[in-house]
Order: C-alpha cells, then structure tokens, then sequence
C-alpha cells in the first residue's frame, strides 16, 4: 500500500496547492481560498490543553502549528529553587494521569546519585505502583480516542473500570491522582490487608468491560472505516522523530524500554512486548488494547511473587538538610505513551543543578503530529491526535 493511500490523499498534487523550497504549501490567506482555524485548547484530559492553528483548504488540513501555554509549566526551573525533597510533590504535575512514572525517575535518579540501595520489597511496590498507573492510563485513554470519534459510551465503561483503579491507589497511598508514594529510598508503606483480593476483583472487572469494549470499538464498522489506513507512521520516521512506546510498536519496532533496558523486576516478569504493523490509528489503539490486558496480567504477576512483608524503605539523610553528592545520572522508564526519562545534575549542595525531564509527548505532538496532520480531513484531527497519547504538561515542563 502506497504511503499516499494511507494518509487517503490523492496521488495527484494538480489538485493542491503547489509546494514551497521547504515542502510546504504557499499559503496566501488574501486569496481567500484558504480559512484559519484554531483547533482548542480544551481539557478532556488527553491532548487538550495545547491548540492548533490550521489553515484549511476547504476541509483539509493545509499547514498546522501546535501552540502550548495553557498549562502550569515551567517545572525543570522550579525544581532548581528547591530542595531535593521539595522537588518530591513538584514532579507529579508533569504528568497529571501518570505521575509514578515522574516519581520513580526521579526518586531513581537521587538514590543513583547518592549511592542508596532500596529493599527488596519496595522494588516489587514500585513495580506494581508503575503497572497500576499505566492500567488506569489505558483505560482514560481508550475513552478518550472512542469519545474523538463519537462513540461517547466507551468513555463511560473505560473512566468506570479507571474509578475502580484508583480506588486502590487511594487504598494503598491515600490519593487518588497525585500518590507521592515513591519516595527517595524506597516507598511509603505495604500493601494494606485485603489488598490483593481487591486487586484481584478490579482486575476480572477489568477484563470483563474489555469484552464489551471489543465489540462495540475494535470490531465496530464504523471505528475500523475512519481508523485503518488512518495517520500513518513511517517506520523511517520512528528514530528520526525520537517515536517511542506504542506508536513505534504499532509500526513494528519492539523497543520497550522494561525490556531493553530492563529496570526494578521487571527482569523477573514474564512478558513480551505487544507489536502491530500497519502503523494506522487502529493499530495504535489495538496495540494499547492488548498492552493494558498485558498490563493486567503483569499485575497479577506481581502480586503472586513479591514479598508480603519487610523493609519498605532504606535509611536517608535529614531530607530537609539533605546534600546529594555532585555528579549526573540519566534514569528511564517505559510509560504508556514510551520511554520517559530524567536527567538530573547535582553538584553537592542542598539543590538540584540541573533536571530535564525526557517526555514522549514532546516529540509525537510537536513535530510528529505537524507532519501528520498535512492532508488530514478536519473531521479526522481530533482522532489522529488522540492516537499519538500525548499529555501537554511534559510539553511545558
């Protein structure tokens, strides 16, 4: 299949607007052929605090420029004013629906520079905390790509079964969105008794509603007519745009990073990467739809082997006088939309030198979603968006 028929354009550029030197479309909004439009910002919580500006041509996407701003931001220079232990309740924000992931990397990367080995049992916590977190970030996700296409019901069984994960998060860490529950030098606490029944219980819920989900969304006519062939990804593209997680799998790489650089149990799991090939908005969303079963399985997985009791956390400095010792350190993590990383710089004082935080949704709303969106139907935007899973606070970090 030829990379046009993908993107459902016509082969034949007599029909558009000739190109510039750069590939882009001369654009004389004087003409009036061409209308300016601004697509958001509005907040249903998967891309919607950033904006487009498009210029159309008719209803076709002619040129595209993200704009962000909406948000709080400005994290990374935050942090350099704080204590170490101040940056703890800061990093959260930068990704509202994942935040774990931001406390691992982060609370990874002091231990890393400190020299802080955490105990056993707090590394299968916080394995089991990051898997939590990316079980309920599918299923926000999975609403909010049926809800870009008008199938409004996936979004209320997908935010249900996200209800019932949280209520365990408020269980095991007393919150439900921000958890602050991995901490430099290990966790917070154990698991609460009866936690694993309950656990269990969401689990086959889960699992349940996914059956229902598959017939009214991946089996649907009319998802599959405006998703397969949709938003194609070249896999020419997957490192020159820095692509990772499922938009790169869904075009047949396999880099995960709990896989190739494998970090606290996941080495002990059992697993292997979900991949696609076609490289379309369907095979992004099918290829969330089998990671999040994956991710259930991984769940159990982790309860059945981990320790019910022990230490949960190893000795720290007074952490409001704490002076992390100088040196640099890179941590990185697999979240649901792909590798997220920190880079933090110390040079010995009570303060971060440095820390920039490596998110996904940079590179796959930016840059790869202006590409993208060239030749998309208006109608199509909102979908196409939503297939990438980006969050615009990592973008304003």
């Amino acid at each position: 299949m030829k990379f046009s028929k993908l993107f459902k354009i016509n082969e034949d550029r007599s029909l558009y607007p000739p190109l510039n030197s750069e590939g882009k479309v001369d654009i004389d909004l004087s003409s009036h052929k061409y209308v300016k439009l601004w697509h958001g910002p509005q907040h249903p919580g998967i891309t919607g605090n950033m904006s487009l500006e498009l210029t159309l041509l008719g209803d076709e996407i002619m040129d595209c420029e993200t704009h962000v701003g909406y948000l709080h931001r400005g994290f990374e220079k935050l942090m350099e004013r704080r204590k170490w232990i101040q940056c703890f309740p800061i990093v959260c924000r930068i990704t509202v629906p994942e935040p774990d992931f931001n406390e691992y990397c982060f609370a990874a990367g002091v231990e890393e520079l400190a020299g802080i080995e955490i105990p056993e049992t707090a590394q299968w916590l916080r394995t089991l905390t990051l898997e939590m977190a990316r079980l309920q970030s599918y299923l926000m996700w999975i609403g909010g790509q049926a809800g870009s296409l008008g199938m409004g019901i996936i979004g209320q069984w997908s935010n249900y079964c996200r209800d019932l994960v949280l209520d365990r998060f408020e269980e095991l860490t007393g919150g439900r969105i921000y958890h602050m529950y991995i901490i430099p030098g290990g966790v917070r606490g154990l698991l609460p008794d009866g936690f694993e029944a309950r656990m269990e219980e969401t689990l086959k819920t889960i699992e349940e509603f996914m059956v229902d989900i598959d017939r009214v969304m991946f089996n649907n006519a009319v998802f599959k007519k405006r998703t397969v062939g949709m938003g194609y990804i070249d896999p020419k593209w997957i490192y020159q745009f820095g692509i990772t997680g499922p938009n790169a799998r869904a075009a047949g790489i396999p880099d995960d990073v709990r896989k190739k650089y494998p970090y606290l149990k996941y080495p002990e799991l059992d697993f292997e990467p979900v991949v696609g090939k076609d490289s379309d908005i369907y095979t992004r969303a099918d290829v969330r739809r089998r990671d999040l079963l994956l991710t259930v399985d991984l769940i159990r997985q982790i309860l059945a082997k981990m320790p019910k009791d022990g230490d949960f956390k190893a000795p720290t400095p007074n952490v409001l006088h704490w002076k992390v010792p100088a040196g640099e350190t890179f941590v990185r993590s697999e979240c649901t939309r792909g590798e997220f990383a920190y880079y933090i710089v110390s040079d010995g004082s009570e303060y971060p030198r440095r820390i920039n935080v490596r998110g996904p949704s940079y590179t796959h709303a930016v840059a790869l979603l202006e590409k993208m969106i060239i030749n998309t139907n208006l109608a199509d935007v909102a979908g196409l968006m939503t297939s990438l899973h980006t969050y615009p606070p990592e973008i304003e970090r």
